[in-house]
């Protein structure tokens, strides 16, 4: 039984910067591709970031390149976003998310790729 749990969500000023955390079980974590996304309220989820199971291609939305950084420690079962100087504009639910293929085929920031998902972390700048 996968699960996924996300924590390190909370209330920051602009310019800021949180850690997200993703803690999975139930299989073998580096045989599954990661992302993160998010959603605002009235918008669709979008792609944030992604990384592939060995951690060696690792893909990021323009919006927050250069600012957030994807990571994961398989010895540790646990996928990361770093995110620094956050802005008003990165507030959402992120939620991490999983599938057991080797890479992507309809893309890495489509929801659809996707077979397992954590229920969510709120992050707000201020």
């Amino acid at each position: 039984h996968v699960q996924l749990v996300e924590s390190g969500g909370g209330s920051v000023t602009a310019g800021g910067s949180l850690r997200l955390s993703c803690a999975t079980s139930g299989y073998a974590d580096n045989d599954y591709c990661m992302a993160w996304f998010r959603q605002a309220p009235g918008k669709e989820r979008e792609g944030v970031a992604a990384i592939a199971g060995d951690g060696a291609a690792t893909y990021y939305a323009k919006s927050v390149q250069g600012r957030f950084t994807i990571s994961r420690d398989n010895a540790r079962n646990t996928l990361y976003l770093q995110m620094n100087n956050l802005k008003p504009e990165d507030t959402a639910m992120y939620y991490c998310a999983a599938h057991p293929r080797p890479g992507w085929q309809m893309g890495w920031n489509d929801v659809n790729e996707y077979d397992y998902w954590g229920q969510g972390t709120q992050v707000t700048v201020s």
